[in-house]
C-alpha cells in the first residue's frame, strides 16, 4: 500500500514539473542594433571600394565621390531607433509564475479525486482486501446452503458445502454436510478419508472409532490411498501398534515421490516407529557387510564403488551425486534435522566420500546413541577406513547395537567378522548361527552365512 502510494505522488509530481517548466523558465531577448548593423554594411561597402581602387578598377576622383556618399548615407541611417531588447512584458493577471502554481496545484488535486470517485482505494489495503475476500466466500457459502435447503437432494453441492464448512473451520456444519451427502460418500475415498478428517479434528485429533472406521472404508476401495495409508498409520502408531503404522507407511512410501519432503518425512516416521518396535528393516544384501574374505579384498582398492550396480534402480550416478548435494545444502540451513544428517552419511559411504561420512555421522547427535541401525553403519564405516579393522569404536558401536537389539542381523554379522579376524572362531560362530534365526532360509544370505560358520568351524577344529 506504501508502495502504491509513493509510486503514484512520484509519477504525479514528475508531470507537473513537466507541465509548469517551460513556462518557470527565464526569458532573454536577443535584440540588434540598428545603428549597429548600418555601420557594419558601411564597413563592408567602404572596404569593398578601397579593393576596386586597389586594383585599378576605379579612379581616384571615382573612389572619393563615392566614398563621401557612403558617408553621408550612413550619417542619416544612424538617425534611426534600436529595436527593443526584450520581449513586450505581459502585465495581465495569469502571468507566467501563476500560471504555474495554478498547474502545479490543481494537477495533484484533480488526479487524487479522479481515483477517489473512479477507482478502488481499498483494493491497495491487504487487509482489506482479504476480509472483502472471506466477506463474498461466506456470502457463497450461504447462498450454497440456502439453495440445499430448497432443494436437498443435491449430493455433490452437499459435498461441495461440507467442504467449503471445513476449509472455514465450521467443522459441525462440515460433518452435517457430509451426512447428507448420503451414499456418495461412501463410494468415494476421497469423501471417506475428508469425513474421517472432519471427525477427528472435532475431537481433537483422535481418529479412533468413526474417523478410523472412514478410513478402514476408503482403504477397501483404494489400497493405496496416501491419505488413508497415513492416517491408518498414525493411528496405529497412537495405539502403539507400530508394526501396522510401520506396515501402513511403508505402503504409502511407494505412492509418494522419491525424495520428496513428505517421503523424507514418513521414513523418518517409519525409523522412529522401528526404534520404539525393536524391529530392525530388512537388510538387503547391498547392505550386508562382506565375509572376512571379501572385506580384505575390497580393502586392496582403498574405496567402495561410487554407486553400487542396480543399487538406484533407473537414476544415474549423476542423478544421485546432485540429490545427495542438495541435501548437504538444506542441511547447512537446518543443522538440527538429524534423520537428515543420517541419510547423508549413508549417502556419502555408497559413494565412497567416507571422510565426509564421518563427518555427516559426528552430526545425527543423539540418534548414535539410540538407533541400533546407524551405530552399525557408522561401524562398518570406520572399520572400512581402518582396512577391515574392527577394534575400538567400531567394536564399541557394534556391541552397543547389539545391546539394544540382540537380533540385528547388520551387528550380528560384524560382530562374527569381528571374532573371526580375532581367531575367537566359537564366538564367530555364535553371532553366525544368530544370524540365521533372523534371515530368510534359502535366501542367498542365508547360505552366504552357512557358508562362513562352515570355515569357522573348519578353523575350530585344526586348533
Amino acid at each position: 500500500m506504501k508502495l502504491f502510494i509513493g509510486i503514484a505522488v512520484l509519477l504525479t509530481l514528475l508531470v507537473v514539473v513537466w507541465l509548469i517548466w517551460p513556462l518557470l523558465r527565464s526569458k532573454t531577448g536577443h535584440g540588434v542594433s540598428s545603428n549597429r548593423l548600418n555601420a557594419a554594411i558601411h564597413r563592408d561597402q567602404l572596404l569593398t571600394l578601397e579593393t576596386d581602387l586597389a586594383r585599378g578598377v576605379i579612379s581616384q576622383q571615382d573612389f572619393e565621390t563615392t566614398r563621401d556618399e557612403l558617408q553621408l548615407r550612413l550619417l542619416d541611417d544612424t538617425q534611426s531607433f534600436e529595436t527593443p531588447t526584450t520581449q513586450q512584458v505581459n502585465r495581465g493577471f495569469w502571468s507566467a509564475r501563476r500560471t504555474a502554481t495554478a498547474i502545479g496545484l490543481s494537477v495533484p488535486m484533480l488526479t487524487a479525486g479522479m481515483y477517489m470517485q473512479l477507482g478502488t482505494p481499498a483494493s491497495i489495503d491487504p487487509v482489506t482486501t482479504a476480509n472483502v475476500k472471506d466477506q463474498q466466500i461466506r456470502q457463497m457459502i450461504d447462498t450454497l446452503a440456502e439453495r440445499l435447503k430448497a432443494n436437498p437432494d443435491n449430493p455433490k453441492a452437499w459435498v461441495m458445502l461440507a467442504r467449503s464448512y471445513k476449509v472455514m473451520g465450521r467443522f459441525d456444519e462440515a460433518i452435517h454436510a457430509f451426512e447428507k451427502a448420503g451414499a456418495l460418500v461412501n463410494t468415494e475415498p476421497d469423501l471417506l478419508v475428508d469425513y474421517a478428517d472432519v471427525i477427528a479434528v472435532q475431537a481433537q485429533g483422535n481418529l479412533e472409532g468413526k474417523p478410523l472406521e472412514l478410513v478402514n472404508q476408503a482403504l477397501s476401495i483404494s489400497a493405496q490411498h496416501p491419505m488413508g495409508l497415513m492416517m491408518s498409520g498414525v493411528a496405529a502408531y497412537r495405539r502403539s501398534d507400530f508394526k501396522l503404522a510401520i506396515n501402513q507407511w511403508e505402503k504409502l512410501l511407494t505412492v509418494l515421490p522419491p525424495g520428496s519432503p513428505d517421503a523424507q518425512q514418513i521414513e523418518a516416521d517409519i525409523a522412529d516407529a522401528r526404534v520404539k518396535a525393536g524391529i530392525a528393516p530388512p537388510t538387503p544384501k547391498a547392505l550386508l557387510p562382506a565375509p572376512a574374505q571379501r572385506i580384505e579384498a575390497a580393502n586392496e582398492t582403498g574405496k567402495l564403488a561410487p554407486v553400487p550396480q542396480g543399487a538406484a534402480g533407473s537414476m544415474t550416478p549423476e542423478m544421485i551425486n546432485q540429490m545427495v548435494d542438495r541435501l548437504a545444502a538444506r542441511l547447512k540451513q537446518n543443522p538440527g534435522d538429524v534423520l537428515g544428517w543420517a541419510r547423508l552419511a549413508r549417502a556419502y559411504k555408497v559413494q565412497g566420500r567416507l571422510d565426509d561420512a564421518v563427518v555427516a555421522y559426528a552430526k545425527t547427535g543423539q540418534l548414535l546413541d539410540s538407533d541400533a541401525d546407524l551405530m552399525t553403519q557408522y561401524a562398518d564405516l570406520l572399520a572400512t577406513r581402518a582396512n577391515g579393522n574392527f577394534k575400538g569404536q567400531p567394536q564399541q558401536l557394534i556391541n552397543k547395537a547389539l545391546t539394544i537389539n540382540p537380533k540385528h542381523p547388520m551387528a550380528l554379522m560384524m560382530a562374527g567378522q569381528a571374532a573371526y579376524k580375532a581367531a575367537d572362531y566359537a564366538k564367530a560362530i555364535n553371532h553366525w548361527e544368530t544370524v540365521l534365526t533372523v534371515l530368510p532360509p534359502g535366501s542367498p544370505d542365508f547360505e552366504e552365512v552357512k557358508a562362513e560358520i562352515m570355515k569357522a568351524k573348519a578353523s575350530l577344529g585344526k586348533k
